[in-house]
């Protein structure tokens, strides 16, 4: 059992969580674990609770409400954590096993001791935030410690995500960064160090007149909601965009930077690489965001800046700094394509740091798939489709070779990726996987891929090329590109590949081709995994302890490549005592803190949040009742689900199997669903 302070206050036993209803002992509870381990005075619990003007009774309604809270922690088998009676006042013991708040500082004063190594403070920093769970004390009525305690813990939150992007930037991960603060800035308007990292991560990644606008936008917020300009720092980086001057890399400035918790200020990294000059305007104090800049006085001669973007801001984005990965044995031989709009500017950052550009639509080489093991008969069948000879036909009819679908995480791209680099000699052209959807899942238009397809086959070889278009949402968005007056450059020579979570049985009818449909890997397959990914003498060390890991993740692709990373991470944790650890939980476990996106509840959230509302509805309902439900007949007091409903789930790679067969949902789908609904519905405690 555990207290959650950071965000709802409430008691945690595993995935169940009890939220406190808004009540006087929640406000004391929360008053003691803010300040858990030492002796808080009875008038500042009494002010806690009750506010400034309290009863006449409150000395003997503070100790009532102790009461409540000892027999709440016994109805919960609180145990460890105890409310003591000490002189003057009360004290609660706790741990960062037993609070997440002790647990979150712990994190950040370890990360502290990781400055000479930046993915080290990085993951230990974003593996702290994680545990902040949304609005703090939002369940808790008292003014007092929402004026006098929410905004310091929000300040310590908001220096450790400065300084998580500082890390991203100077790591030359600005794509994540950018995911960060785009919402960071529009939360914390006036915090100007999040809109300078804003500004630089655009810059970097090529987005020139983007950043402009960034800056213009926050200027204006500036002088109309706070009466300033922006700092030093944020002009003179605004200068060096309109040069087109490089920055410089920012591993100096962000990478030393001391870490989140120490007294001394957060610099900002531009401040340093762009120039002379002061970087006042870049250091972040306690306190609230806006009062910070308030507070600030510029000095100094204030820089006049154009109000209107120069003609031809526009850059040309430019290929990522350092020497080019050495190519393996069946590496594409064709280079990232990098699209130069009409009139776009030359002196845009042509080595604007360590951040590769967007590089035009997700279009470049198949990568290598490490550790890939299974779908011997899959590939092999694949790879004899793909080096058949072209079909006859039209010359401007590209033939759809072939269709390879599943449930998200069944490992569709990882065959396409690996089967197309095993025919590399097939396709003198090279080969290019296309994503069909940006990192934020949103899919890309035809029209868009189409245009960056012209681009990136005009830079191939003579040839036959094998174009992979990767995690397509349905047959529409991919229709225009196997049809004539698709991208110049194409013809019959072009083999194609699809790999979708929908069966695209319309695309089969149209143009024809071969599907290959996924499943969960055989018990065999799951254990030549773990072999590839931990190495024979660890595996074999404890066989039994290994098929049981395969069996908690459902043999699924995803899940095991999770838990392999995991493991990899931690080489002297035994397998058997990994069993036990992942089965307690092994939905939250399966996540790489890291990298919260690579997690399997994410995607199967991504996943459900792509389907039609009422169809949602359905499967929720489907995963939630018993297997009977998806039986043609269902049982007599749930009725039946429709076939139609059934079939639509079932092409989307929710449902396995089928008529003539019975529908099955896999284990861990099941698993996430029942535990989101259970969160989402989670009951609330009186105290």
């Amino acid at each position: 059992m555990r207290f959650q302070l950071l965000g709802p206050l409430a008691l945690a036993d595993g995935p169940d969580t009890v939220v406190l209803q808004p009540s006087k002992p929640a406000n004391l509870l929360a008053a003691l674990l803010l300040n858990a381990n030492s002796t808080v005075s009875a008038g500042y619990l009494q002010r806690a609770v009750w506010g400034e003007e309290q009863p006449a009774t409150a000395k003997a309604a503070l100790q009532t409400c102790v009461l409540r809270l000892r027999r709440l922690f016994a109805k919960h088998g609180v145990t460890g954590t105890a409310i003591e009676a000490v002189p003057g006042g009360y004290r609660i013991v706790a741990g960062p096993p037993t609070l997440d708040l002790l647990a979150y500082r712990d994190q950040v004063r370890r990360a502290t001791a990781m400055d000479r190594d930046p993915e080290a403070e990085l993951y230990t920093l974003r593996d702290a935030l994680s545990l902040w769970q949304g609005a703090l004390l939002a369940n808790v009525r008292s003014a007092v410690l929402h004026r006098d305690e929410v905004p310091r813990l929000a300040e310590e939150r908001l220096r450790v995500v400065e300084r998580v992007c500082d890390l991203l930037l100077g790591l030359g991960r600005c794509g994540e960064a950018l995911v960060d603060l785009w919402t960071a800035t529009r939360v914390y308007p006036g915090h100007e160090r999040f809109h300078e990292q804003l500004i630089e991560a655009l810059y970097r990644s090529g987005r020139q007149s983007q950043a402009l606008a960034e800056y213009r936008r926050v200027k204006d917020f500036l002088r109309e909601e706070l009466g300033v300009d922006p700092s030093p720092s944020l002009r003179r980086l605004e200068l060096s965009i309109l040069r087109g001057e490089e920055l410089g890399p920012v591993g100096q400035a962000a990478l030393a930077a001391p870490a989140p918790g120490q007294a001394a200020p957060v610099v900002s990294a531009s401040a340093e690489a762009v120039g002379s000059g002061s970087a006042s305007g870049a250091v972040v104090g306690s306190g609230s965001a806006s009062g910070a800049v308030v507070s600030r006085v510029v000095r100094g001669e204030t820089v006049p800046q154009p109000d209107a973007e120069p003609p031809g801001s526009e850059p040309a984005p430019a290929p990522a700094s350092g020497p080019d990965p050495a190519p393996g044995p069946n590496s594409a031989t064709i280079p990232t394509p990098v699209t130069v709009p009409p009139g776009a500017a030359t002196g845009a950052p042509s080595a604007a740091g360590a951040c590769a550009p967007p590089a035009d639509a997700g279009i470049g080489p198949v990568p290598g798939v490490p550790h890939f093991t299974g779908r011997a008969a899959e590939a092999e069948a694949m790879a004899a489709r793909l080096t058949a000879p072209p079909p006859t036909g039209p010359a401007d009819h590209r033939a759809l070779a072939v269709v390879v679908s599943g449930a998200p995480g069944i490992g569709k791209s990882a065959l396409a990726q690996h089967v197309a680099r095993q025919v590399g000699d097939a396709f003198p052209a090279g080969r290019l996987l296309v994503r069909m959807t940006r990192a934020d899942g949103e899919p890309r238009t035809a029209g868009e891929v189409s245009a960056a397809l012209a681009d990136a086959l005009g830079a191939t070889g003579e040839g036959r090329a094998l174009l992979i278009l990767d995690d397509v949402v349905d047959a529409d968005q991919v229709r225009p590109l196997l049809t004539p007056g698709g991208p110049p450059g194409t013809g019959p020579g072009l083999a194609v590949v699809v790999t979708s979570r929908m069966g695209l049985g319309g695309l089969i009818a149209t143009h024809g081709g071969w599907v290959q449909r996924l499943t969960a890997f055989t018990e065999a397959e799951s254990y030549g995994l773990l072999l590839a990914a931990l190495g024979a003498e660890r595996v074999e060390a404890e066989p039994e302890a290994a098929h049981r890991l395969t069996a908690v993740c459902g043999h699924f692709p995803a899940a095991l490549r999770i838990l392999t990373a995991r493991l990899l991470t931690r080489p002297g944790l035994r397998l058997a005592d990994a069993v036990d650890w992942l089965g307690d939980d092994p939905l939250a476990r399966l996540t790489l803190t890291d990298s919260p996106g690579h997690s399997v509840t994410g995607l199967f959230d991504r996943a459900l949040d792509r389907l039609d509302p009422r169809l949602s509805q359905a499967f929720t309902h489907l995963a939630q009742g018993p297997p009977e439900l998806l039986a043609d007949g269902g049982p007599e007091h749930e009725g039946p689900v429709p076939e139609a409903v059934r079939e639509q789930l079932a092409d989307a790679g929710l449902l396995e199997d089928g008529p003539p067969g019975p529908y099955r949902i896999h284990g861990l789908l099941r698993a996430h669903v029942r535990r989101t609904a259970r969160i989402r519905d989670r009951r609330t405690e009186k105290v």
